[in-house]
Parts: C-alpha cells; sequence; structure tokens
C-alpha cells in the first residue's frame, strides 16, 4: 500500500476540482497512482456531474431558513430534472442545507457561495458538494439562485406552497411580535404566493416600467377601432386610467386583499390589524420565488429518440 501524503491529495484535488477527502479516497484505491486516481474519480462521480451538467434542471424546489431571533431569513431556489427526484429526502435535505449556509454567508452572488467551503465539510467547496451529489442522486441540479431579508426593528416570517414550488418571504417593521401580528404576515405572504405582486406599493415602481406600460396601452388603444377619431387628449386619460388599474394588480399594498369579504386592499388590511393589536405595522419587503420560472422545461420525445438511436 502506497503511502499518500498530503501534497499527493493537494495535487489531485488541483488538478480535478475533486474534494479533500475524495482525492485521498481515490489515490487509496490507486496505490497512489495519480493517473489512475484522475481516471477513478471520474468513474465514481465527477466525470457523471460534468456529463449531466447539460441537462436542463427546471423542477426542484424553494426554500427558506429563519434566523432564530426571527429578525432575518434567507430564501434559495434549487433545481432537479425530474419532480420525482425533488420529492426526495436525500436532495430536500440538501437545500435544506444550502438555505442553512446562505443563511450565514456574506457572498453576494450565486458564484460567489458556490466558491465558499462546504460548511458540513470544509474540505469541499459548495460547488464540489453540489457536484457530489449530482453524482449521488443521479441527475443535474443547479442552485440557480437565493435572496436574503432582514429587519432588525420588526421580524420576517415566511411561506412555503405546495411543498416548496413557491416560496415567500415578507418583511414588516413592528413593536409588537405577537401571534396575531405573525398571523398577518402568514396571511401577507400567502397573498403574494397567490397575486405574485412585482412591487410593494406604486412608490417603488420604477419610470422605467410606466413608460414602457403607457408605450403598450398607447399601441392597444390606437388600434382599437372603438377609438377611432377620439382627440389626444381623452386617448391619454384612458391610458392613464388602465395604467392605475394595472398597478394595483402588480403592487402589493394596492391589491385587493384576498381573503377579504368587502373591498379591502391588502394595506387596509394590515393597518387594520394594527389597529386591533395596537401595534406599529409595517410591511417593508417581500421576496417571492417560484420554481422553474423563466427557465425551459425539457419536452420528451421518445419516439424522436428511438428512432435517432435506431438511426
Amino acid at each position: 500500500m502506497a503511502n499518500i501524503s498530503a501534497s499527493m491529495v493537494k495535487e489531485l484535488r488541483e488538478m480535478t476540482g475533486a474534494g479533500m477527502m475524495d482525492c485521498k479516497k481515490a489515490l487509496t484505491n490507486t496505490d497512489g497512482d495519480m493517473d489512475k486516481a484522475v481516471e477513478w474519480l471520474r468513474e465514481n462521480g465527477l466525470a457523471k456531474a460534468e456529463k449531466k451538467a447539460g441537462r436542463i434542471a427546471a423542477e426542484g424546489i424553494v426554500k427558506t431558513n429563519i434566523s432564530e431571533n426571527g429578525k432575518s431569513a434567507a430564501i434559495v431556489e434549487v433545481n432537479s430534472e425530474t419532480d420525482f427526484v425533488a420529492k426526495n429526502e436525500k436532495f430536500q435535505n440538501f437545500v435544506a442545507a444550502v438555505a442553512t449556509q446562505v443563511s450565514a454567508s456574506d457572498a453576494e452572488d450565486i458564484d460567489a457561495f458556490m466558491a465558499e467551503p462546504w460548511a458540513a465539510d470544509t474540505s469541499k467547496t459548495v460547488k464540489e458538494e453540489l457536484a457530489s451529489q449530482i453524482a449521488t442522486i443521479g441527475e443535474n441540479m443547479n442552485i440557480r439562485r437565493f435572496a436574503k431579508v432582514s429587519c432588525e426593528n420588526g421580524l420576517v416570517v415566511d411561506y412555503i406552497h405546495a411543498g416548496g414550488k413557491i416560496g415567500v418571504l415578507v418583511a414588516a417593521e413592528t413593536d409588537n411580535t405577537g401571534d396575531e401580528v405573525v398571523e398577518c404576515l402568514k396571511n401577507v405572504a400567502m397573498q403574494i404566493a397567490a397575486m405574485s405582486p412585482l412591487y410593494l406599493s406604486t412608490d417603488d415602481v420604477s419610470e422605467d416600467y410606466k413608460e414602457k406600460e403607457k408605450e403598450v396601452l398607447l399601441a392597444q388603444a390606437k388600434n382599437d377601432p372603438k377609438n377611432a377619431g377620439k382627440p389626444d387628449n381623452i386617448i391619454e386619460k384612458m391610458i392613464t386610467g388602465r395604467l392605475n388599474k394595472e398597478l394595483k394588480e402588480v403592487c402589493l399594498l394596492e391589491q385587493a386583499y384576498v381573503k377579504a369579504e368587502d373591498k379591502e386592499n391588502v394595506a387596509q388590511y394590515v393597518q387594520s390589524v394594527a389597529k386591533a393589536t395596537g401595534s406599529n405595522l409595517k410591511l417593508s419587503q417581500f421576496i417571492r420565488f417560484e420554481t422553474g420560472e423563466g427557465l425551459e422545461k425539457k419536452e420528451e420525445d421518445f419516439a424522436a429518440e428511438v428512432a435517432a438511436q435506431m438511426k
């Protein structure tokens, strides 16, 4: 049995990007033969990870992690190829570990996060642990995105819908962290999950967004035969009215509160809870992740696949 030195492990790790323990195991199993150790690593995981990396990973789950004091939280989306794997306990545990690490991380983007040491085994980076998980689970996976929310003068609550298909974080400034306020924020989080607002309030809507929407509405108005011959000032008023209506749909505080029996909007609902509990309560931020949004999903055509193989 060859004596495996730390420098040999380090060299193999630099050559392959594999984890420290994986490199040591590879060298041990190949009696210290560097070339055979590289091949062993390829045969036992990393080559699999590279091969699978080209596949579309558009399923998966969203998970959250709330700090013990309830003042900060992280949300992550990790993708898999199939919904079957997304429901796998090993995959779910990995995503939960990612969310926990994001909470404690100073990384500002995915690249920086992927280069960090993996908290559960600092001989590996997050990227290397992901490659190991891909090899073990047998599907391409991708840590797609993360976000963090904090509120030192209040609290953050989360809501997970449909087993991780949608995840929401809501932060609010408040002097009351009792059950009624928490329930209110949970209701708001459910509203966000259901209604997909883009902004907290109309004050947050950029002028660029408004101008682009005006252009679309103007084109629609001019193409509508019913508006033929109408003066420009009348069309302008119509467009302004339509834009204001649209903003109520995309701004959380202006949205009609879905659980209300009357015409109460979200802002009015929050105010009513603040008044009923004698609290200061103000929504400050929200994040909504929906699994796979914006990703192309692979269309399986088994007949074409069989035909291609026969050729």
